[in-house]
């Protein structure tokens, strides 16, 4: 299992370096399966049934028989709106109350967590700093603080709890995603460049993914 960098308050390189759970961060898996379902869970259970086409009761118009039944050599229509006309109903089509959410077991998602952050200790994204703590709420000093510690792109970071400072200094920088702890999930954490971690936040994931779970 790698080590991952720390870092001190100021972004500067620690000289005593975190030891994290095994139980947690060493768990790269052989297949992805469990990942990739608890990825699929989590896009299924945020998608909205925006989608909704009109049945041909629901089209204007076709009140009227086109024609009549009989005696035109045509076939037989009652209405302008029929699905097999132009302009007519949909059939089957979507009607904005399709339930795409999916459901997975807890235990599941927890390895699944566990899988994903051990893949991104091992490709080298995973950060660890004493703790976050800027003198003004301010985007430009915490931009200079990701700047000193290299992280760059799409940057996780994951805190034990979120205070207004940090919020309004992360909120204008696009590529930053700020978290607590407790609400860690599998597509945050594939999706980042770089994850940076407070150490408190490491007390709550050990707690919430380690072996006593």
């Amino acid at each position: 299992m790698k080590t991952p960098t720390t870092y001190t308050k100021s972004g500067a390189k620690a000289t005593t370096q975190v030891k994290l759970n095994k139980t947690v961060f060493d768990n790269i898996p052989e297949k992805h399966d469990l990942m990739q379902q608890a990825y699929t869970t989590y896009l299924a259970n945020g998608r909205s049934a925006l989608a909704k086409t009109k049945l041909r009761g629901d089209v204007r118009g076709g009140g009227r028989k086109p024609w009549k039944q009989k005696g035109t050599g045509r076939a037989r229509a009652g209405s302008i709106r029929s699905p097999i006309w132009r302009g007519g109903g949909i059939t089957f089509g979507p009607t904005g109350a399709e339930n795409h959410s999916k459901r997975m077991h807890a235990g599941a998602k927890r390895a699944a967590l566990r899988q994903s952050l051990s893949l991104a200790l091992d490709s080298g994204i995973v950060h660890v700093i004493e703790e976050i703590k800027l003198k003004e709420a301010k985007t430009k000093l915490f931009q200079q603080l990701l700047d000193k510690m290299n992280l760059a792109g799409s940057t996780l970071v994951v805190v034990k709890d979120k205070n207004d400072d940090l919020i309004r200094a992360t909120k204008n920088i696009s590529n930053v995603i700020y978290v607590q702890a407790q609400y860690l999930n599998v597509y945050d954490v594939l999706n980042a460049d770089a994850i940076l971690l407070e150490k408190e936040a490491l007390e709550t994931i050990d707690t919430w993914l380690g072996e006593k779970r």
